[in-house]
């Protein structure tokens, strides 16, 4: 029998997860009202496809011609978060965009979703597509899987975009608010698998949110590995903190950093304008990086 105590505690849970699903569904709500796309993104049965990479079968969307671009959503998202970008870019690019392991449609087939396997899962859809080189947009999540595609090396890269990536799961580089959410969400989702409740798909979701509080691990010294042109970019009232961003671009050899005012994570859907052209000039100027120091020139 639970005790007045433990009913408490799982009330208060109850109330932490009603309040992130209301965050949440306020943030889509937003964004649909924002997308006026005839385009059925992320639900096109025209142009949908699945390929079978890492035993999984990963739901990918083509759109636009010329050079590959790839779009890579965020946790707990899917193709159609990313529907901004999707409508932008393909008039420039050939846009592929698919929906990651144990989102939207794609399939999930582990008990522990790992940001590692989600890499391998893109670098397989690259290869299934026989695509010679790509430019990749990474946003939150998806951030993280283009930067961790870059260290690999298993595919050839022009150019990364990464939106709100991090390196690891602490305090050193994500607000605390967001931890301590990300935690007491997953502790409550946790107890619901335990207890074998089928309501929702609670194991799925003990995966997805495990991502957010246990991963990513990735050393610092390791992005010196990137070889691709790399925009490390964020919103200044980010869920990343600010000196992270810059921790990051200051360990990859050729990158730039764009820290957007008044912006926050989801800058992607709440002013794509703003962040699509900050993306596009990256994407399509040549790569420089001038040094402020003229005392160099005089030797």
């Amino acid at each position: 029998m639970l005790t007045k105590t433990t009913n408490m505690k799982i009330f208060d849970k109850l109330s932490l997860v009603l309040l992130l699903i209301s965050i949440f569904t306020s943030a889509n709500a937003q964004i649909k009202r924002e997308s006026t796309f005839e385009m059925p993104y992320g639900n096109n049965d025209a142009v949908g496809k699945y390929a079978t990479v890492n035993g999984v079968k990963m739901y990918f969307e083509e759109y636009g011609s010329g050079e590959p671009l790839l779009l890579i959503h965020g946790n707990s998202g899917e193709i159609k978060n990313m529907d901004h970008q999707i409508d932008y870019f393909k008039n420039k690019y050939r846009v592929i965009v698919a929906d990651s392991r144990g989102h939207g449609k794609s399939g999930v087939e582990t008990d522990s979703l790992t940001y590692t396997q989600m890499t391998k899962d893109w670098e397989g859809l690259v290869a299934h597509l026989k695509l010679d080189s790509i430019h990749i947009l990474g946003v939150s999540d998806g951030g993280i899987i283009a930067l961790k595609m870059g260290i690999s090396g298993k595919t050839k890269i022009k150019k990364i975009v990464a939106m709100g990536a991090n390196l690891r799961p602490d305090e050193t580089a994500v607000n605390s608010w967001a931890i301590n959410e990300a935690k007491g969400a997953l502790e409550f989702v946790s107890f619901k698998a335990a207890q074998k409740d089928t309501s929702k798909n609670w194991p799925l979701g003990k995966q997805v949110l495990g991502l957010l509080v246990y991963q990513p691990n990735i050393p610092k010294e390791n992005l010196s590995k990137i070889t691709a042109k790399v925009l490390i970019i964020a919103g200044d009232k980010d869920v990343i903190k600010n000196q992270h961003s810059v921790e990051i671009f200051e360990h990859i050899p050729n990158a730039h950093l764009c820290i957007m005012p008044g912006q926050t994570h989801f800058a992607t859907a709440e002013n794509a304008t703003y962040f699509n052209g900050i993306v596009d000039t990256f994407l399509s100027q040549p790569f420089s990086r001038p040094d402020s120091d003229w005392t160099k020139k005089r030797k």
